[in-house]
């Protein structure tokens, strides 16, 4: 069955349809990383996209239940070069085509996903439909054009949870690192701005009893539940669209230390006066090189994120901890006096290279007066 992908710009890619039968619009974006593929699907930060893989074969060790960030897949679209329809792992459940199709998310395959690429990187990020059963590529494109944009919708509230959950999960033993202080528990609350599993994992692993609660959640709330840490979590669109939480955010910065990654990084940098701004293409994959500004070790992230607090905006207390080496954009900021601690990349990982993993042991001695 044909497929076709619409940009708003007017530019068109035909392809073979996968995945669900059915017509789709988002904001069309591309990752590097070669693996991890379920991992993006279900990451609820790309709510609102259509996701293109820039690795020329995508599905080959197919799909397993161990790999989901989330109970669903998110993203709006899936944009592969070559989709393998014949799994070849043990841990395979099923294949990625039954995969999307069970959970009504359509795919194209067989385009020029590096032609798609290199326009995104010259004309930025734009709105886009991909569909399997229009075939007007007119109505395709005005459809795109009519589509609303990132900062028209609250993506964070069709991601987040609808009441307090308790998370106690570790990761596989074969992962887990020893608390290096003796192993008193401290209560972190954790708002779910489309929080990813594996930070969960890794925060219950680093001596936390996490209480997960809504993004809407009022500081009195939150405060309610006696925390001795708080965590702002990852999630999808605009950073500016959910003012209610930048509001609460500002009312808990310096009564409880706070950690901070992705769309958690920028809520805590609106909450503290600062700006964010849209970048051209954004940053997702898990290759984009890192510099830790405190010692000059450079880290290989995992990112997932469209816009990027401006550095100057920041107070004068705040200090810029990291920073991309591609494009010198703020990657971190700690502020002593506020304790306050958020990096814009993912050092839990899931999908990605490890190198940033201690960042958890970093919050932890922060909080333990280490």
């Amino acid at each position: 069955m044909e497929a076709k992908l619409a940009l708003e710009d007017g530019r068109i890619f035909r392809g073979r349809a996968f995945g669900a039968v059915g017509e789709v619009t988002g904001e069309i974006v591309f990752n590097t990383s070669m693996t991890g593929y379920q991992e993006v699907l279900t990451d609820p930060s790309y709510h609102g996209q259509i996701v293109a893989m820039t690795c020329p074969e995508i599905g080959n060790y197919g799909t397993n239940v161990q790999d989901q960030e989330s109970d669903d897949a998110h993203v709006e679209g899936f944009v592969v070069r070559e989709v393998s329809v014949l799994p070849s792992n043990w841990r395979a459940n099923q294949g990625l085509p039954q995969y999307l199709r069970e959970r009504g998310i359509p795919g194209i395959s067989e385009i020029d996903t590096r032609a798609l690429t290199r326009h995104i990187r010259s004309r930025g990020a734009m709105r886009a439909v991909l569909s399997s059963v229009v075939r007007d590529e007119a109505s395709l494109v005005k459809r795109a054009q009519e589509s609303p944009h990132l900062h028209d919708q609250d993506l964070v509230q069709d991601v987040t949870c609808d009441r307090v959950v308790d998370w106690a999960e570790p990761r596989p033993t074969r992962w887990r690192t020893a608390l290096d202080d003796g192993g008193v528990r401290r209560r972190c609350v954790a708002f779910d701005f489309g929080i990813k599993r594996n930070i969960l994992r890794l925060l219950h692993e680093h001596g936390f009893d996490v209480s997960v609660v809504p993004a809407s959640t009022s500081h009195e709330d939150v405060l309610g539940l006696k925390p001795d840490v708080l965590f702002l979590s990852n999630g999808p669109g605009d950073p500016a669209v959910p003012d209610y939480a930048i509001r609460t955010v500002s009312e808990l910065i310096g009564k409880v230390p706070l950690f901070g990654i992705c769309l958690g990084h920028q809520i805590a940098a609106l909450a503290m006066g600062a700006t964010t701004f849209k970048l051209k293409f954004g940053h997702r994959g898990a290759n984009h090189p890192v510099q830790d500004l405190r010692t000059g070790r450079v880290a290989v992230t995992s990112q997932n994120h469209g816009y990027a607090v401006d550095p100057d905006s920041l107070p004068k207390d705040v200090e810029v901890t990291h920073i991309n080496l591609n494009d010198q954009t703020c990657e971190g900021y700690r502020s002593e006096e506020r304790r306050v601690f958020a990096v814009q990349y993912h050092p839990e990982s899931s999908p990605g290279p490890h190198d940033s993993i201690d960042l958890f042991g970093e919050f932890r001695a922060m909080v333990s007066g280490g």
